[in-house]
């Protein structure tokens, strides 16, 4: 616990009014919105709201001094348990830094700070006719500060990439308290070590995120959103191949199987086809006169690999009800069972077949339902465990499965996590994919930045 000396400076930094200290506000700030549970052991002993990077820095140097951690927070939308504190720690949230500081149209650049949201950043972006691609599901309330952090990602990697790919430059507060600025404006530097790159996905583990400087692109001045209807999962996982080999780059192709199909109708009731085994989502963008023609491309290929059905948006409202309900997807399971474990493991496209054959056979091995959807542009798959964390047995059964989801994937080519991040969750497997020696170079940065372990020392290092 914080003495009252430590409680005391932190107010006298911040102001009482940007400091929390109530078991009710606390309570608030252990946990995130993984599936790890709420565990009052992991209460932190204040939550602070600093208002700017001096104010970050004079409170990670008291850290130092006093030997206190901190979680540095955004919106608390990680879903790898990325934002919950250890026990006693300062929960530090970056939503008062919530400004857009710049946006240049002739540069096609903007500045902003980590509070500021996502989907919001994006709208300001696009009235000026610039676009801001990464768009992760959790768009409308997660903050930038937190996609730089995990490196965020969502449906329109196929195509745009993800948050690392916009980030040209970041203001940082060092784990040690200085105030360091890296990268630069201009869209090639290689003036040493890329920093930028380092800290894009750290996880708030090297340093805490105050200033943003990312590129911006042109807005597609149209687009077009399609499905095409599987009778079979396995056909409609290996037309996402065929789709980018036959010559097309679709923004988005996004992947459902009968599970989220029948649960998002359940929920929605938008017209999806309940008697499908998959469908693929897709959208396309670019010109007008060139819409017509990826589509009818894509759509040939579609049929020729197993598709019954193309149904093609036949407006914006009707292509946005589509994309509204793939949001919706994780909430849509959580109506069959209380406890949604979302995993993130990527694979090379020409893999998802093998990946979905995995995952399943794991499923029917250890009697658990589980649903898979994804970014299948990239082969980002979510394998998504519907369980009950009330039933002891199927929690087991889970630990058993997650793992061995891990190691199947990862004997593909694949990677543990493509957007999502490492965290709490992931955290003992991380060894399965950089090896003893990269986890311990890792480790090592890890030392050298941050000497006395004050920022997220629970996380991201297979501790």
């Amino acid at each position: 616990m914080l003495n009252t000396e430590t409680r005391q400076a932190l107010i006298r930094i911040l102001g009482p009014e940007h400091v929390l200290e109530t078991p009710e506000d606390l309570l608030c700030y252990a946990y995130d919105a993984s599936p790890i549970p709420m565990d009052p052991s992991r209460m932190p002993s204040l939550v602070v709201f600093p208002g700017s990077a001096e104010e970050v820095s004079q409170i990670v140097l008291l850290a130092n001094e006093k030997g206190f951690a901190i979680c540095p927070r955004g919106a608390g939308s990680n879903v790898s348990g990325g934002s919950i504190p250890d026990r006693d720690a300062v929960v530090m949230v970056l939503s008062r830094m919530n400004r857009i500081l710049t946006i240049d149209q002739l540069n096609m650049t903007a500045d902003l700070e980590p509070g500021v949201i996502t989907e919001q950043f994006q709208n300001a972006v696009e009235k000026v006719g610039l676009f801001y691609p990464p768009d992760p599901s959790s768009k409308g309330f997660s903050t930038m500060g937190g996609n730089v952090a995990e490196c965020a990602g969502g449906p329109r990697g196929a195509k745009y990439g993800v948050t690392r790919d916009y980030v040209l430059a970041l203001e940082v507060v060092m784990p040690t308290g200085e105030i360091v600025h890296t990268g630069a404006r201009t869209m090639k530097s290689v003036a040493g070590l890329d920093l930028t790159r380092l800290l894009v996905g750290s996880e708030g583990t090297l340093g805490i995120i105050t200033r943003i400087t990312v590129r911006l692109l042109a807005l597609p001045p149209a687009k077009k959103t399609l499905m095409a209807i599987f009778p079979d999962l396995e056909k409609a996982s290996e037309t996402v191949a065929r789709i980018f080999t036959g010559g097309m780059v679709p923004t988005t192709l996004e992947l459902l199987d009968k599970t989220f199909i029948n649960a998002i109708e359940d929920y929605r009731q938008i017209g999806l086809p309940r008697d499908a085994e998959a469908i693929l989502l897709i959208e396309v963008d670019g010109e007008a006169e060139s819409l017509d023609r990826q589509a009818d491309r894509i759509a040939e290929i579609c049929r020729q690999h197993g598709a019954t059905r193309i149904q093609v948006a036949k407006d914006a409202a009707e292509a946005e009800e589509l994309w509204i309900a793939r949001r919706s997807a994780f909430a849509s399971v959580s109506r069959i069972k209380p406890s949604i474990i979302g995993e993130d493991a990527t694979v090379p496209r020409a893999a998802i077949p093998q990946a979905i054959r995995e995952v399943q056979a794991i499923a029917a091995r250890h009697r658990l339902t589980i649903g898979v959807l994804g970014h299948a542009g990239d082969g980002n798959l979510h394998p998504t465990i519907l369980a009950d964390e009330r039933d002891p047995d199927e929690m087991r059964r889970v630990e058993l499965a997650v793992e061995e989801i891990f190691r199947a994937l990862l004997a593909l080519g694949g990677t543990l996590s493509g957007e999502h991040g490492i965290g709490r969750m992931k955290s003992p497997f991380l060894n399965l994919e950089t090896g003893k020696a990269g986890l311990e170079v890792m480790r090592r940065i890890k030392q050298a930045l941050d000497p006395k372990n004050i920022l997220n020392p629970a996380i991201g290092l297979g501790d």
